[in-house]
């Protein structure tokens, strides 16, 4: 049963901050492979650590197992696949499988593949499957390779963290590839207006959706509101900013500090300065309500951006969630694992090197409009230019997630959304709102 509801939990955390796949939830066609010949290159394209030998190394063969969200970003993967074989110079080739995300249903498919003696040696996975692997002891430790990876520092060490934290150990079986972090989404022109700047602190951001609530016809209605709320399923990853903003936590969410943030966040509503709907909004109805001007301010990620640009063309920018006495957003993720039945984990962590930190790295993320976890690549104008990626890149550093439990699932689609629409609506108090979620979730 509880093997059940962990999967259960991978099928619906999918439908967070950034939905499933590389950028969406959907995926390509089952059983497509590309692979090539190997070559050579160097340690910095190819990600990975260690040297060359003078010999010509022992032919190596890894699986992996991948979706794509579409038929363009297919290709880029067969491109990435064929790229890394002609020029690792190590011997290794990798043959790419690719199968349909299919709303979660591909992580089913690949523990149901791997705990009956099959599967690949690598696959794209998803943080919130990693209970259920891990307890079947199916991943394999990346500790070593990790802390003898001539790369490491490459990446954020909070990306680490997150890793080791979905997992429930001090041990990482999870390999970062790339990511969606959650920012707020601000109307320049109103922000003007208002007379204010971008907040800095937690603080200012509270000021600033008071102000940023107007009247602009003197008709005593409001026509704009401060902030885009979202009460309804999903919504309890931004909320978590404000959760965190006063000090609180995921794992003390009964704690003054969270509920202070509980209080803060009810006070936005109670103030009028989120739309009436608020307690019943999801994902379209805050994005809808930004497009229309009828809000200042919203949290979401990347995902977004094209469609808010070509509505405002330069009147949208972004900015970090910003600290207040701790700091928080809802990191969306893609990486990958090696299995422990690989026979070769040494090739397997060269291949999985390649995408997070080599041109692999480039090359997906470029394509796919995902953030990237490699530092180098962060660096490349194609981000530093982009005022959404930039923020995205900014909040890396203390992004997270939500704790993986066989209550998760449960929680988010219920527990939350109907205990905070209690509180919004003065049913129940924040203290007694919070104590719930506390022990709802970790029951």
């Amino acid at each position: 049963m509880k093997k059940f509801l962990i999967i259960l939990t991978v099928v619906l955390l999918c439908f967070g901050v950034a939905a499933c796949g590389s950028g969406s939830n959907s995926g390509s066609s089952s059983g497509s492979s590309s692979n090539s010949s190997s070559g050579s290159n160097s340690s910095l394209s190819s990600g990975g650590g260690g040297s060359s030998s003078s010999e010509a190394p022992e032919p190596v063969t890894i699986t992996y197992w991948y979706w794509a969200d579409n038929s363009d970003y297919s290709q880029v993967m067969q491109n990435i696949i064929k790229e890394f074989n002609e020029t690792n110079g190590k011997g290794i080739t990798v043959v790419g499988e690719e199968y349909p995300w299919n709303g979660g249903a591909y992580s089913e498919q690949l523990f149901t593949a791997k705990i009956s003696g099959g599967g690949p040696d690598v696959a794209a996975f998803k943080l919130t499957a990693t209970p259920l692997f891990t307890e079947n002891d199916l991943l394999a430790s990346l500790d070593d390779f990790v802390a003898n990876w001539e790369f490491k520092n490459d990446i954020d060490e909070n990306l680490y963290n997150v890793m080791k934290q979905a997992g429930g150990s001090d041990t990482m079986y999870v390999m970062p590839w790339n990511t969606q972090i959650l920012y707020v989404y601000y109307r320049p022109s109103i922000f003007e207006k208002a007379g204010i700047g971008v907040p800095t602190t937690y603080e200012q951001f509270l000021e600033a959706i008071e102000k940023t609530t107007m009247d602009t016809n003197g008709d005593g209605v409001t026509d704009i509101y401060g902030f885009g709320m979202r009460g309804s399923t999903g919504g309890q990853e931004p909320w978590g900013s404000f959760i965190h903003a006063r000090g609180g936590s995921f794992a003390n969410l009964d704690s003054a500090e969270s509920i202070q943030g509980m209080q803060d966040f009810v006070n936005v509503f109670k103030n009028g300065y989120a739309p009436p709907t608020a307690p019943t909004d999801g994902f379209n109805e805050i994005i809808a309500n930004f497009k229309s001007g009828r809000t200042a301010m919203t949290i979401h990620h990347t995902g977004s951006s094209a469609g808010m640009v070509e509505v405002f063309g330069d009147d949208v920018s972004a900015f970090p969630f910003p600290a207040g006495v701790g700091q928080w957003t809802s990191m969306g993720d893609t990486n990958n694992v090696i299995f422990e039945s690989a026979k070769n984990k040494e090739a397997a962590f060269e291949w999985v090197a390649y995408l997070a930190a080599g041109k692999g790295q480039e090359d997906w993320t470029i394509a796919t409009g995902n953030v990237p976890v490699s530092k180098r690549v962060q660096a490349f104008d194609h981000f530093q230019d982009n005022r959404f990626m930039k923020a995205s890149i900014e909040s890396m550093h203390y992004a997270g997630i939500i704790p993986i439990r066989s209550t998760t699932t449960e929680w988010i689609s219920s527990d939350w959304p109907n205990n905070i629409a209690a509180a919004l609506l003065g049913k129940r108090t924040p203290e007694e709102v919070m104590k719930t979620l506390q022990e709802k979730l970790y029951r």
